[in-house]
């Protein structure tokens, strides 16, 4: 695990420190200043969610979609519960950057959703904790039962009259869980499937309350937006781009790791920073967004920045951050096949476009690699990938679309090889 020094959620977080996630810790890091600052002003919410507004914060769990905007989307003179989530439910194959906030400082996540809860008239809200890191989780409470016992969460927050308190839900390990909506039904107890939209969460979301979903990522920041202000976020980014980023760095690279840099660090920097590439081999290609985002070519990626529309420029998507390096021994064939398996195998089912494609992907792609392939195969992956995107509940029979689409299109002479030779163009060591 590496962290870059300076940053906004791990500034001054010394992870070498084991008690670094600590509520002393955190306060000797300025933290819970913000906090204090808007209730010892009486600050109002407006003025609050102009703040994030102003910061062109956007959603850091994949949508990219504009923090404040969505905040201001919340009724807040409804006169029944409320209620604010934080999506930890990280379960998208190379991301792994909020469960290290949560380990590493999880005051950061627990004072945003304070501030949020503040700014939108919440008095209770839950963080979904991706099932399989259950040591995360536990860690997480122990950090509320912190904030508790200082008067930061419950009744009458540092003696005001803002009361609101916060849950951990421990989650099922169910990719599908990190859809908004599928993640709203589980929390409530029952199967994580997605719900039809609209009613969209802000007016029927949990319970059937209105409801505010934000990221781990994203509640974080909100911290440093109201402490340090909403023009020194957005020029530690660019425009339309605000801020910091943390990216999951994995592959073949020498320091995989989280890395937090401003947005609009070109690639070069961030692979550089993490190494560079494993064994002095070349660069291939780049998922630049999560296992959902269209994949890249390298040489594509060098000339690109880090941020939203550079990366959406280009033809893919920042999505999650986790930037997965592969070399020019990477079998693209092979790495398909583990891709599209993957989305047959978390497909929840409910839809038949996806239920039946993400089958036919896999198995089509499953068969190219193993000698099988047939000259229409191609042709067939095409065909599947046009009756499943964008006809189903949730996104999820497009994010197994995308890597198809991308792959065959960036690489189709290595999927043409095996069909017409029976054998892999390359000796890969990986995936």
């Amino acid at each position: 695990m590496a962290v870059f020094e300076k940053g906004v959620i791990f500034e001054g977080v010394d992870t070498a420190d084991s008690s670094c996630w600590s509520l002393a810790a955190y306060q000797a890091r300025g933290g819970y200043t913000a906090l204090k600052k808007l209730i010892e002003a009486q600050t109002p919410q407006d003025e609050v969610i102009a703040e994030i507004k102003n910061s062109s914060l956007r959603g850091r769990g994949g949508a990219g979609f504009p923090t404040g905007l969505k905040w201001s989307f919340m009724p807040r003179s409804f006169p029944g519960d409320k209620y604010i989530v934080c999506n930890s439910d990280e379960g998208e194959p190379g991301t792994f950057k909020d469960r290290d906030i949560m380990w590493f400082n999880p005051h950061a996540l627990i004072e945003g959703m304070i501030i949020a809860a503040y700014a939108m008239g919440v008095k209770r809200g839950y963080n979904y904790i991706h099932g399989e890191i259950f040591e995360v989780y536990e860690r997480f409470e122990t950090a509320l039962d912190e904030a508790r016992a200082a008067g930061l969460l419950g009744e009458r927050i540092l003696g005001s009259d803002f009361s609101f308190d916060l849950f951990a839900h421990h989650g099922y390990g169910a990719y599908i869980c990190g859809e908004e909506t599928a993640l709203l039904e589980s929390l409530e107890g029952k199967k994580g499937q997605p719900r039809f939209k609209p009613p969209f969460p802000a007016s029927f979301g949990l319970y059937g309350k209105p409801t505010t979903i934000n990221n781990t990522e994203s509640f974080a920041s909100v911290p440093f937006i109201i402490k340090d202000g909403a023009s020194k976020f957005l020029e530690a980014g660019k425009p339309n781009n605000g801020g910091t980023k943390l990216f999951s760095i994995s592959g073949h690279v020498n320091r995989p790791g989280n890395y937090e840099i401003p947005l609009g660090t070109p690639f070069a920097t961030l692979l550089e920073m993490a190494g560079g590439m494993k064994d002095g081999k070349k660069l291939k290609a780049v998922i630049p967004g999560g296992s959902s985002a269209p994949i890249l070519p390298g040489d594509v990626m060098m000339d690109l920045t880090m941020d939203y529309d550079a990366i959406s420029k280009a033809g893919s998507m920042l999505g999650s951050g986790a930037v997965i390096v592969m070399n020019e021994d990477v079998c693209m064939v092979k790495a398909l096949e583990r891709l599209a398996y993957f989305y047959h195998e978390e497909s929840c089912g409910q839809c038949t476009p996806c239920r039946e494609g993400t089958g036919w992907l896999y198995r089509v792609i499953h068969r190219i690699e193993n000698g099988l392939g047939r000259p229409d195969d191609l042709d067939l992956l095409t065909s599947v990938g046009n009756n499943m995107a964008g006809k189903t509940i949730c996104a999820l029979a497009d994010a197994a679309v995308f890597p198809v689409r991308s792959f065959t299109k960036h690489f189709r002479s290595e999927f043409e090889y095996h069909i017409e030779n029976k054998k892999c163009l390359v000796d890969h060591k990986w995936f």
